[in-house]
């Protein structure tokens, strides 16, 4: 008697028809299924992490008082998509001098003018009212240049809350548009 080679053999057992007895399951198929449904929610959480909602851990104390300092927040890339940010949103983005994502808050967009003197952000020629500041808080210019400024098109000015900490754009300037991430949602 010939022997088979060891591939046909494999090959008649995947042609051969599975027959289940009464209480029976095929297990490989509901193996297949759960790989498949795990591999799609695994994909649908990336979309949701870079389309819809990100959470991010806050370090440093350069937002206080409106953020804690390691503390979960949660912000939406895709409210940046449908909507313009606007002054006064907190936002996620591209620090300028390192690429890590950071937080700040929006104090002027294309077109404004912002001015440091006196301790205070003048935007527009009027003084900036920031009710989110601590009593007291000054904002002095870090770098002369960027003590007086035009936003250009597709620019906005970021500055932290907790001015005496932060690394904004008093120390880099306006930031590209492009490199906001998401909007902090509270």
């Amino acid at each position: 008697m010939r022997r088979m080679p060891r591939w046909s053999m494999l090959a008649a057992v995947v042609r051969r028809p599975v027959r289940l007895r009464r209480g029976e399951t095929l297990v490989l198929p509901l193996v297949l299924q759960g790989a498949v449904v795990v591999a799609l929610m695994a994909g649908s959480f990336t979309l949701c992490r870079h389309y819809l909602l990100q959470s991010i851990w806050v370090r440093g104390s350069s937002m206080v008082p409106a953020l804690q300092e390691r503390h979960w927040y949660l912000a939406s890339p895709l409210w940046l998509r449908v909507k313009e940010a606007s002054r006064g949103d907190i936002v996620v983005l591209k620090d300028p001098t390192d690429g890590a994502p950071v937080v700040k808050r929006i104090i002027a967009v294309a077109g404004d003018t912002v001015e440091l003197r006196d301790g205070r952000v003048w935007l527009n020629g009027r003084p900036l009212e920031e009710p989110y500041l601590e009593a007291g808080m000054q904002t002095w210019p870090v770098r002369k240049q960027w003590s007086r400024v035009t936003c250009g098109a597709g620019e906005v000015y970021v500055l932290g809350d907790n001015r005496a900490v932060s690394s904004d754009s008093r120390e880099y300037g306006p930031v590209p548009y492009h490199s906001l991430l998401g909007r902090v949602l509270k």
